[in-house]
Order: C-alpha cells, then sequence, then structure tokens
C-alpha cells in the first residue's frame, strides 16, 4: 500500500530541489545557483525500503517582497494542505535567519508532523552549525548535504517512520478512465452523455466543477468507473481562488485511472496550455484517447477535421499513439464510439506479447536496421522480455545500456505497434546488461 505525501519547503536556495531530486532519484527539478528558480510545485514519486509515496517540491518563502512571491506562497499553502508531511530545509551554512523563522512560524499552524533538514552539511566538521536550529523548535535536525547524498537515508527512514498508508479504492476488474482538460472543454457534459443521467453540474462558467467524482456504470456486459475532474490549469495559476484545489485532484485523479481522456475544445482550437495539461496524463503512463469537442460549435468544411488533426498531431507529437474522436457532447456526435475505443485501448494497455514473437521481432529489427554506434560502442541486444502491463515494459537485455540511443528505443517501439495493436497506450523499454 503506498503511502502518503510529502511536501518539501524552506527559503530560496537553501537546496531543496537537490534533495528533491536525491529523494525521487533524478533530476526532475531544476537546480541552480539563482535564488528563486522553483516556483512552481514538482510532484514526484519516490520509493524507499520497498515503500512508495508521492514528493512535493516547492519554491522558496522569504519574509522581503520578491518577484512571484505571491503565487510562491499561494503553491506552497496549497503543498502544505495536500502534504501528509513536511520536510523543512534550512541551510546549515548559512545558520538560522529571519527567513527560517517566518517560514517555521508558518508550519506551526499546519498540525502535520514537520522534519528538519539541516541542508549544506558537507563533513563532520559542520555538524556542530546544527545546534542553532533547535531553536525552531521542531526537535532533532537532520544533517544533510544534498550534493553528496550525505544524511538522505537518514531523512528517508524519518519520512517512512512518520508517513500514514493511503487507502487505495479497488474498483476489481472496472475499466476506470478519467477526464482531463483546461476548464470549460466540456468535460461534464461528455460524462452526462455517457451516463445517460444528469450526475454533475453543468455551466458555461471554468472552473465549476471543483472535485473529482468517481462513478460506476456498466456497457457491453463490462463495468467502467469514470472519474471526472475538475479541469486542469497551468500550474503557475494555480493560485487563484477558483482553481486552488483543481490541480491536486485531477492528479490523484489520473493516478487512480487507467485511461486519460483528453478533452480538447474544437470551437477554440489548441492551446499551449493543452500540452502542458496532457503533461500530467503523459508523465504517469497512462494510455491516452484525445477527445476534440464542440466540433459542432462552427460550421466546419469538408477538409477542417483533417487540418485539425494535422495540426494536433504537429503539436502533440509524444501522443502519435493516441487515437482522436471528434465529438460533440451537445448534439451526441460520434459519441457512440468513445466507450468501444476505451475497450480497445484498455486492451492494449494490458497487452502481453509471447516471449518467443517478442524476441523475433526484436532481433529482425535489428538485422533490418543494424544499432547506431553511441557513447563510443555499439548496442548488442541479445534477448527481450516483457515483463509488465498498464503500461506494456520490455526489458531488453544487451552488451552495455550506455550504448542505447533514444532514436533506436524510437525505432524498436515502432516496430512493435506495428506488429502488434497498441493504439492508445505508451511503452516502457528498459535496458538492462546481460551478464
Amino acid at each position: 500500500m503506498p503511502l502518503g505525501t510529502v511536501a518539501i519547503v524552506g527559503a530560496p536556495s537553501v537546496g531543496k530541489s537537490t534533495i528533491f531530486n536525491r529523494i525521487v532519484g533524478e533530476r526532475a527539478a531544476i537546480v541552480s545557483e539563482i535564488p528563486g528558480t522553483t516556483r512552481d510545485r514538482l510532484y514526484s514519486k519516490a520509493s524507499w525500503l520497498t515503500k512508495e509515496f508521492t514528493v512535493i517540491d516547492t519554491g522558496g518563502l522569504q519574509i522581503k517582497d520578491a518577484p512571484f512571491q505571491e503565487e510562491i506562497r499561494a503553491q506552497v499553502d496549497l503543498a502544505l494542505i495536500e502534504s501528509d508531511l513536511i520536510v523543512f530545509v534550512v541551510d546549515g551554512k548559512v545558520g538560522l535567519s529571519g527567513n527560517d523563522r517566518y517560514i517555521a512560524k508558518l508550519l506551526y499552524k499546519t498540525n502535520r508532523p514537520i522534519i528538519l533538514a539541516v541542508n549544506k552539511v558537507d563533513n563532520i566538521n559542520e555538524i556542530s552549525s546544527i545546534g542553532d536550529f533547535y531553536r525552531l523548535g521542531f526537535g532533532d535536525p537532520i544533517a544533510t548535504s544534498g550534493a553528496h547524498g550525505i544524511g538522505i537515508g537518514d531523512l528517508l527512514d524519518r519520512i517512512i517512520a512518520l508517513l500514514p498508508e493511503r487507502e487505495e479504492i479497488d474498483y476489481g476488474n472496472a475499466i476506470t478512465f478519467s477526464l482531463v482538460g483546461r476548464p470549460n472543454v466540456g468535460k461534464s457534459s461528455i460524462t452526462n452523455y455517457i451516463l445517460g443521467e444528469y450526475r454533475q453540474i453543468v455551466s458555461s462558467i471554468s472552473g465549476t466543477t471543483r472535485d473529482s467524482i468517481d462513478t460506476p456504470f456498466t456497457y457491453d456486459d463490462k463495468n467502467f468507473v469514470v472519474i471526472d475532474t475538475a479541469g486542469l490549469v497551468k500550474r503557475g495559476k494555480i493560485y487563484e481562488a477558483i482553481d486552488k484545489y483543481s490541480a491536486l485532484r485531477a492528479l490523484k485523479a489520473i493516478e487512480r485511472s487507467e485511461i486519460a481522456l483528453f478533452v480538447i475544445d474544437g470551437s477554440t482550437g489548441m492551446i499551449a496550455q493543452d500540452a502542458h495539461v496532457v503533461g500530467y496524463a503523459v508523465e504517469a503512463k497512462k494510455a491516452v484517447v484525445v477527445l476534440v469537442n464542440k466540433w459542432d460549435v462552427e460550421k466546419h468544411g469538408v477538409d477542417d477535421q483533417r487540418k485539425f488533426l494535422e495540426l494536433l498531431r504537429a503539436n502533440f507529437k509524444f501522443l502519435e499513439y493516441a487515437p482522436v474522436i471528434f465529438v460533440s457532447a451537445k448534439t451526441g456526435k460520434n459519441m457512440e464510439k468513445v466507450l468501444p475505443t476505451i475497450m480497445n485501448v484498455h486492451d492494449a494497455y494490458n497487452r502481453r506479447i509471447p516471449t518467443s514473437i517478442l524476441n523475433k521481432i526484436i532481433l529482425d529489427a535489428q538485422e533490418m536496421n543494424p544499432t547506431p554506434e553511441f557513447n563510443h560502442g555499439r548496442l548488442k541486444i541479445i534477448y527481450a522480455s516483457q515483463v509488465g502491463v498498464e503500461p506494456p515494459t520490455f526489458v531488453l537485455f544487451c552488451n552495455n545500456p550506455a550504448f542505447a540511443h533514444f532514436s533506436y528505443t524510437r525505432y524498436l517501439e515502432n516496430r512493435l505497434r506495428e506488429s502488434f495493436d497498441f493504439e492508445g497506450t505508451p511503452l516502457n523499454i528498459i535496458y538492462r546488461m546481460r551478464k
């Protein structure tokens, strides 16, 4: 069972993003010497001792007026509301600061467990510097160095000990899907049409649906659960009151889903925010179906749909595998195609390939297009195995994973898609050295 959510907070340049990257095991946050680099919250999964949890990185809080401070404060406030535990990071080289005292006063009000991490303690001789931080009243601080990885294991041990377990909802064999998209694209209208009854408020005002609602139903003797979420907005705008909790609930809805129905407003066309919204589902490796809604609002010519599709494919190249349906929840146009498409995508998301056939495809692909030289070597794939579904995950045992160029990985993915129906699902290809 996964654990809860950890928020990392502190003043600018204390090393929050460096610790975040250490915890999640990758450079997911931008690390810079310039104060205030991290202005948005960043979400990522992390694991320690077989326990999985969510980590939120936040922008730096400070007393004085600074660029984006209003937005950062609102982001941090939301992160604190979302979290089950807070890691308060302070700078061991600078010592106890006015910003630290200011942040401590905010944290006293949260009623959350708080772990105090004194960062930038890079060697044993600097441990004595942590004594002043006892004044903050958060118990024994942990000396850490995000840059060198010192104390991160102790910090993770404390996190695991204090985090509560998160209860998961089990929908059995039901196909779960969520509707995601920026506000006012018609997600609730699509949900209403699918359910065949008026269960949600439908309004022309952006942000009417502020919570996610799980609704089970049956279609063609199959069980489904539709998770209708609040509209996702660009993360820099979450501080606006009406959108305050929408992003978190939408993110959690995506996590609970197998398939994300990405809804675009066909009457207004695509905007940059659309790519940002669907990025949440892509990062979570969920299957995706694209619905272009409101296709009835304007009178479209014969070639309009083709032109729109070409533009969509050009703007969303990372979604080439996703099926696209032009619909109108208002008139019902093409809505009968939605659930059959979801079922087909669900099958692809759970598809398994026999090992013998998989190896034939991969080895034939190598013969047809030999691997390029990369990193002073040439990749040689010896054996392939599918190790999981949701999404289909393949391990390729090879001479050296460092020789794998991303373009060749894309080539292998295309060969797999040509051989099997993987419409709507991402493919996960992992290289491992054959010992």
